[in-house]
């Protein structure tokens, strides 16, 4: 087969998606030798993929992701290389796209009531949500099948888009494997070696819920004797952290929470080696990779109980109500203060991500790409 894959989202540039779209790749590369691939990438990322397979090609996309010319040029570029299959990771599909093609859709979280997205304008983010909701529709409706990363998810697309069942295909993600920390001359890093945190990191979206742990995490500083416990939440620095901030000042926390922003692998590679634990408060997730990837370096998870985290977890993590601060407080104070927990729950979390593996991802992504 001649298959397409658009990864113009390939990278860390490109977050969750990102990293999906990496992984993929690489995977599929290790074991097809068979299929002939043209891997579809953007400006930013068209220098990082470097194929290690003959049977993968690079090609150049100058269609940005979300963009008017990708609606209606992208689908030109595509015939050209005549394709039989298509593989788009993520919900932007061509509206005229006519070819035969499968979508990953990680999560619909965009499809929820409230603000979910980034936009201070309730209008022009009302209007960006309509768009969203007719592009996924219509590629939901036309696919030849549907992938998802958590049957949580696969749920979700039945219900709120009324999709047939048998469309869809759950494949897990997994963890990457713990690389070796250490700190890069950080100044502000440099001084929690000798400072017990906790630990969060991705994006500061409102369902992230991380506007609660601010207030859970002032409940538990003021009744522990711990007087340098820290949080620290590592992520780019956007309009979302900037609201933080202010947060953490109003509630007189502001010293104690470290905004690290975007770090290099191995600062944060030391950061999960040396927290106490890995907070993960979020109201709703596709499938919760973060808290996947601190068990991968043996740090005990205390986290939400909502949405796939469950599901992904298992018995490995201590749960808490995300929209109970005490609740939350109550639970990050148990796992701070008891040693015995924290190193059980580091022997489970070890032996949870052996459950996931990128490799069998593309495996199985690689058998529904023959069975369509």
């Amino acid at each position: 087969m001649r298959i397409g894959i658009d990864a113009r989202f390939y990278g860390p540039t490109g977050k969750g998606v990102g990293r999906y779209s990496q992984k993929l790749i690489e995977n599929l590369e290790k074991i097809d030798q068979e299929n002939d691939y043209f891997i579809f990438l953007s400006r930013e990322n068209f220098s990082l993929y470097c194929p290690q397979n003959p049977k993968f090609n690079k090609v150049f996309s100058p269609y940005c992701c979300y963009s008017f010319k990708e609606q209606v040029f992208f689908p030109s570029q595509l015939k050209k290389f005549n394709l039989d299959l298509v593989h788009f990771l993520h919900f932007n599909v061509p509206f005229f796209y006519s070819g035969k093609f499968i979508v990953t859709i990680h999560d619909l979280i965009h499809h929820l009531p409230g603000r979910q997205g980034s936009s201070r304008d309730f209008f022009i983010y009302w209007i960006k949500k309509q768009i969203y909701k007719l592009v996924t529709s219509s590629a939901l409706k036309r696919a030849k099948k549907i992938l998802t990363v958590s049957r949580f998810s696969g749920e979700q697309i039945i219900k709120l888009t009324k999709v047939e069942p048998q469309k869809i295909k759950v494949i897990y993600e997994s963890a990457d494997s713990p690389q070796k920390g250490f700190l890069e001359k950080n100044k502000e890093l440099e001084l929690l070696k000798d400072i017990p945190y906790l630990l969060y990191v991705g994006n500061v979206f409102p369902h992230k819920n991380l506007n609660r742990l601010l207030q859970a995490f002032k409940i538990v500083y003021s009744s522990i004797d711990l007087p340098k416990l820290s949080l620290v939440l590592v992520g780019a620095m956007d309009p979302f952290f900037k609201k933080l901030q202010k947060l953490a000042s109003q509630i007189g926390i502001n010293n104690n929470v470290i905004f690290a922003g975007k770090i290099s692998d191995p600062e944060l590679a030391w950061l999960y080696q040396n927290a106490l634990s890995y907070v993960f408060p979020s109201l709703i997730e596709g499938f919760g990779l973060p808290g996947l990837e601190a068990m991968s370096y043996g740090l005990p998870v205390v986290s939400s109980d909502r949405g796939p985290l469950p599901e992904i977890y298992g018995e490995a993590v201590l749960y808490f109500n995300p929209e109970d601060i005490i609740d939350m407080a109550k639970k990050i104070s148990q796992i701070i203060q008891d040693s015995n927990l924290r190193k059980k729950l580091s022997l489970k979390g070890a032996e949870q991500v052996k459950n996931f593996s990128w490799q069998k991802m593309a495996k199985e992504t690689l058998d529904v790409y023959k069975s369509v």
